[in-house]
């Protein structure tokens, strides 16, 4: 008795627990960005609820999804971007970034990343140069955490961003950061100073949620945020042969609507003149600039 099997056959052997998850990302694909809650996906994908919410909570947990804790929706989430990145590397925005980051590690041998905010967290999609950081990696996007991804957007991001519970306590001087928002907005990158301290707890604060920090805790990493941890934004006041201790410089590109859709970082970590600063920044900025235009966006000044 001859007995086919997947080998002999050429039919590879299917799985049906794997068929359902790839049904999941597939739909959400198909969506293009549009957020379903549980039941939604159950029922359109003829899945039992318990079935759905299982795969769906493990995508959530491997960053492949992310779910909306306001209106307990899914949606596609930043670990897909390696995946999609390796797919289709030629066509995708962050494909075009990488040639202008490349470039930018190469001359001033440093890394360089381009990085989007993603539903509710910050996600790395591009990284060159030494020490280079996870493609994929990515952060929670709260106070005092993300103001450079909503600093060259609208007014109204700006605002929803400085409205959200921020991770810790902190006593924000809005004044202050929205003198900072005018400064970068017209000279078209930031500065960023921190001490080591501080770049330490805001690389502990950027991968945590506000709940996963004790209640007893958050009080003092908020009165450390205040103090040890608080950022420098460096103004258009340096002194072109004074050096200032850099921890990075960003720049916006921006999308086909003229609003900000990515920030390409060039990491510094020292000290370095004001006109080095200058010379970085305005390098930054257009290779910030070139991104736009070789995808289709549009400068705000353009419309």
């Amino acid at each position: 008795m001859t007995v086919t099997t997947a080998a002999t056959s050429g039919v590879a052997r299917r799985s049906a627990p794997t068929a359902r998850v790839v049904q999941i990302l597939d739909f959400l694909v198909e969506q293009r960005g549009k957020r379903f809650g549980l039941s939604e996906l159950a029922r359109e994908l003829d899945l039992a609820k318990p079935t759905c919410l299982g795969i769906l909570t493990e995508l959530t947990a491997a960053g492949y999804l992310i779910r909306d804790p306001a209106n307990l929706t899914y949606g596609l989430g930043p670990a897909l971007i390696a995946a999609g990145r390796v797919a289709q590397d030629s066509v995708a925005i962050s494909a075009i970034a990488r040639v202008e980051l490349e470039r930018l590690s190469e001359r001033y041998r440093t890394t360089c990343t381009a990085s989007a905010l993603l539903g509710e967290r910050i996600a790395v999609l591009e990284s060159t140069g030494p020490g280079m950081v996870k493609v994929g990696a990515s952060y929670t996007f709260a106070p005092p955490v993300g103001l450079m991804y909503v600093l060259w957007d609208t007014d109204a991001a700006f605002d929803a961003w400085l409205a959200t519970p921020p991770t810790v306590p902190l006593n924000q001087d809005e004044t202050r950061l929205r003198r900072i928002v005018a400064d970068c907005r017209e000279r078209g990158y930031l500065v960023e100073s921190l001490t080591a301290a501080g770049r330490r707890l805001y690389a502990v604060l950027a991968g945590v949620a506000a709940r996963d920090i004790p209640d007893e805790l958050r009080e003092l990493v908020g009165e450390l945020v205040s103090s040890l941890g608080e950022r420098v934004y460096l103004g258009s006041d340096l002194r072109p042969r004074k050096e200032h201790p850099v921890s990075l410089l960003a720049a916006p590109t921006y999308d086909a609507d003229g609003r900000q859709n990515m920030v390409l970082t060039m990491y510094v970590g020292r000290s370095i003149t004001g006109a080095e600063i200058e010379r970085r920044g305005r390098a930054l900025a257009a290779a910030a600039d070139a991104v736009t235009a070789a995808s289709g966006g549009r400068h705000p000044v353009d419309q």
